[in-house]
């Protein structure tokens, strides 16, 4: 039994190659558009995105010292929402592009080396799914192998028996035909007595 084999897209492939610059490069010009809309030099606008990056980032440090060994998953998604939203905060108050664009960059680097972890696990747990189907599926092989030289040997018993009774029939029936043919020592002898062929008839 195999099982099917799917192939996926170029583009399903690649998406979470791109997924971190995406995102990065998105949160960056947002914030440009927001300077360009009144928010540089707002303190109160930055003050208002270092709130929010600060209750980001303690929201996931609280997740990640959680019970249990912490969520990873909220821990991660918690940081990574502190990170865009102080590239934001920056992006948004200066008024050149120097710094957002180093931000970016750094901000950048970082998801990539969080989504590399990420990869690598999903790399492992997909490698040893495609283990575990190599093996059930030589060993389906093997059983289908195994039961088809099984019935194959015992379709052969059987047209031999058939061969052997056919054969020791026609012998049986020739040897009832030869002269001096004595069916009774054969029953003498302890065998069931055959049917006798009227030779008279021939004459």
């Amino acid at each position: 039994m195999n099982d099917p084999l799917t192939h996926r897209h170029w583009a399903a492939l690649a998406t979470p190659k791109v997924a971190p610059v995406i995102g990065t490069s998105t949160v960056l010009i947002l914030g440009r558009i927001w300077n360009a809309n009144g928010a540089e030099h707002s303190a109160g606008n930055a003050a208002l995105m270092v709130a929010l990056a600060a209750s980001a980032a303690t929201a996931g440090a609280f997740a990640a010292a959680g019970h249990g060994g912490g969520d990873g998953a909220l821990a991660g998604t918690a940081f990574a929402t502190s990170g865009a939203l102080a590239l934001a905060g920056v992006a948004g108050y200066t008024d050149g592009w120097s710094l957002p664009i180093l931000l970016w960059a750094v901000a950048t680097a970082v998801a990539y080396g969080i989504a590399a972890r990420y990869w690598r696990t999903d790399r492992r747990t997909t490698l040893a799914y495609e283990r575990q189907t190599t093996v059930r599926r030589e060993e389906h092989g093997h059983v289908e192998r195994v039961e088809a030289l099984r019935a194959g040997a015992q379709i052969e018993v059987a047209r031999s028996g058939a061969a052997y009774a056919e054969q020791l029939a026609t012998a049986l029936i020739t040897r009832a035909t030869l002269p001096g043919y004595d069916p009774a020592a054969i029953t003498r002898a302890g065998l069931p007595e055959l049917p006798t062929v009227d030779t008279t008839k021939e004459h």
